[in-house]
């Protein structure tokens, strides 16, 4: 098969550097186009030198619409709003989408799932292989522990991130949700200030901290009667986010589609 063909979407964020750096590596993938915000200042720039690589002529561009048109794919880490505009090009261009990016609102959500009937979309709060096993685990235990047992979730990132609890967080909420067979959105405890009175029985709290160059620390606690269980993963990285974006594009080229996660990819799926 030829060489999947690969967009990366904030080509100069150090995500976007990242993932440049990542497809140059790997056999299989070769970097075709380069996507940055209208009225960047690194647009035209070369996406190979931005990365520290040799020069790619890759020219970071703002006109997906013609970058898709030589693509097969492309790895989005970038923002809710530009991740939305990227959706209906990336659909109509029949291209697969890889949507690393986090913050999004259930409308966002919404958008994204109404081209998978169309389009192949992989989607995850977070892309390391470490990450979607740790998921996996917490569900396994949420389901094995009773409601005696409270869940925690504490995530710190560096100090540029904007957004609150981390998309990780969120996924390892939804998969403690899930093993206890609730729905997160009902059971959120978040920003606890103040005189809260005592925890709310089912609850999964979220406390989020932020500070120095943190790639992402993640930890689960599950705090029964006299003991805890703290389940965790620390990123010391984020070359890992990359390299997974970068296996769920391959593996999903050629697949029907879809609307997929990390967990497919993985082959965590129940």
């Amino acid at each position: 098969m030829a060489d999947m063909r690969l967009i990366v979407a904030g080509a100069g964020g150090r995500m976007g550097r990242a993932l440049t750096r990542v497809i140059s590596e790997t056999p299989g993938a070769v970097l075709t186009g380069a996507l940055e915000a209208p009225g960047s200042e690194l647009l035209g720039k070369d996406a190979g030198v931005l990365a520290g690589l040799p020069e790619n002529g890759v020219k970071l561009s703002a006109d997906l619409w013609a970058l898709a048109a030589n693509a097969d794919g492309i790895l989005d880490f970038t923002i809710p709003g530009a991740t939305i505009a990227n959706v209906a090009i990336a659909a109509e261009r029949g291209l697969v989408h890889v949507i690393g990016t986090t913050g999004l609102s259930t409308s966002d959500e919404a958008v994204i799932r109404s081209v998978t009937k169309r389009a192949i979309v992989v989607k995850s709060g977070n892309m390391s292989l470490g990450v979607n096993l740790l998921a996996a685990l917490v569900k396994r235990v949420a389901q094995s522990l009773d409601q005696n047992f409270d869940i925690e979730i504490v995530e710190m990132h560096h100090k540029a991130k904007i957004d609150a609890p981390s998309g990780t967080a969120l996924m390892l909420g939804e998969a403690a949700a899930e093993g206890r067979g609730i729905k997160l959105s009902d059971h959120s405890a978040r920003g606890r200030d103040g005189h809260t009175g005592a925890r709310r029985p089912g609850d999964i709290g979220f406390a989020s901290l932020r500070g120095g160059t943190a790639a992402g620390d993640h930890s689960v606690i599950f705090a029964g009667p006299a003991e805890r269980l703290t389940l965790s993963h620390q990123a010391e990285d984020r070359i890992i986010f990359a390299h997974g974006a970068l296996k769920a594009a391959l593996w999903a080229h050629g697949k029907q589609p879809g609307f997929y996660t990390m967990a497919d990819v993985l082959g965590l799926s129940e």
